[in-house]
């Protein structure tokens, strides 16, 4: 492999000859050989590395329009911008940085012109990288997990409806109750998906929306010009078409994101909620012979090599596993918001990496459980062994068959009279 060598303020560093990172970029790589730098391991998560494109080129933008930066530079920072926003370059290896770095996020791969006085004008890492946090966060909210769980949702009432007349046992304690629908138990399931749209979306409007840009390094905005945190942020709201807006407090931007751990926790409730929806459905569908064997799941795959027939309940499996890695990055993301220390919290990478991480796998999960288990065939079956409870009466001696119909009828036992 050929080098060429680049300077910074701690002198030259060889740099790989085919890259376009430059001195700081190296540096950070032979600095923190911590994990493999690849998308699935602990590199920078791509979410972020576009979202930085979307905050530099609002700053070129607004830099241009001000005249406080000559229209080629600017021009050249925003041709590199949207060849980053829409991966023309190869972003694996041209961000190869790991999230385990400096806590502040602020080794990444600024190469075009210059990083410092031109791509990085009127701004600090520490007010940049939080702001690409919360652009990235609220992007992928909104592209990948609201829409997941609107079509869960609407799967859900749609078997609701289909289930509407078929009438069960209710369970309390692990217990038979008193019956109910089906339909009625699925639609517990779909308002507590609803609830979890509601809780995010809560935890988004306004304090995700707020950018921390213009803080620069301790809050203060020192080296920006009054209004200009304003023009970027309406800048970025113009790019991503989502209303951003600039931070009203920027100390407390930069050295807390109680947004983050807010919204990892309404992510959490989510994963609580999942959990315990798909738990009721595979535990239904436990069988069929010797569990309880009301629903009938999709046979998506074999279960076992040593018991021909068997078809477990993958989809359920799969999105639990997810459940339990959300809960446990929200551990992760509370640890790292609580270490907010005075004017600069310096766990970012580690929390955004986890928020981002969950948003990726409950998305994927709620499609995923979605198409292979909820909308595809999950249907009612009947017990055809064993006396129901008129026959255990009649049997008993304890009623008579007309007493039984009488004062047992499942149908008046739905809802209040």
């Amino acid at each position: 492999m050929s080098y060429r060598t680049e300077k910074d303020t701690m002198g030259e560093v060889k740099v790989p000859s085919e890259r376009m990172f430059g001195a700081q970029t190296q540096r950070s790589r032979e600095n923190f050989k911590i994990g493999i730098a690849d998308w699935n391991g602990e590199q920078m998560p791509k979410q972020v590395i576009k979202a930085f494109a979307v905050l530099k080129k609002a700053c070129a933008v607004v830099n241009k329009n001000d005249k406080v930066l000559d229209e080629k530079i600017s021009d050249a920072i925003i041709e590199a911008a949207d060849d980053v926003m829409n991966e023309k370059i190869n972003l694996k290896a041209e961000f190869p940085l790991v999230i385990w770095q400096t806590g502040s996020g602020g080794k990444r791969g600024e190469k075009t012109v210059h990083p410092n006085d031109h791509v990085n004008k009127g701004q600090s890492s520490n007010d940049t990288f939080p702001t690409a946090m919360h652009i990235a966060s609220v992007v992928e909210v909104h592209e990948k997990l609201i829409p997941a769980l609107n079509d869960l949702s609407r799967a859900f009432r749609e078997k609701e409806k289909e289930f509407e007349n078929i009438i069960k046992i209710g369970r309390t304690h692990c217990q038979d109750a008193v019956p109910l629908t089906l339909g009625q138990e699925f639609s517990g399931y779909a308002t507590q998906i609803e609830f979890g749209i509601d809780r995010i979306k809560s935890a988004l409007e306004p304090r995700m929306y707020y950018l921390a840009l213009g803080g620069t390094a301790v809050g203060t905005g020192l080296n920006t010009k009054k209004g200009w945190d304003t023009k970027v942020a309406n800048q970025v709201s113009q790019i991503t078409g989502l209303p951003f807006r600039a931070a009203p407090n920027k100390f407390e931007a930069l050295a807390a994101h109680d947004a983050l751990v807010e919204l990892s926790g309404a992510l959490n409730v989510l994963a609580c909620s999942i959990m315990k929806i798909a738990n009721d459905i595979r535990l239904l569908a436990s069988g069929p012979r010797s569990g309880l064997g009301e629903l009938i799941l999709p046979e998506l795959e074999p279960g076992s090599s040593i018991m021909p027939g068997k078809v477990n309940p993958t989809q359920n499996e799969a999105i639990t596993m997810v459940c339990a890695q959300v809960m446990g990055n929200h551990v992760a993301v509370t640890v790292g918001g609580s270490n907010g220390h005075f004017e600069l919290n310096v766990f970012k990478p580690m929390i955004v990496a986890n928020v981002l991480r969950s948003i990726t796998l409950l998305s994927d999960s709620c499609n995923s459980f979605n198409k292979n288990c909820v909308k595809a065939k999950i249907a009612k079956t009947a017990h055809k062994e064993g006396l129901t409870l008129k026959e255990s009466a009649i049997k008993s001696g304890l009623l008579t068959e007309k007493q039984f119909d009488e004062w047992v009828n499942p149908a008046d036992m739905l809802g209040p009279k």
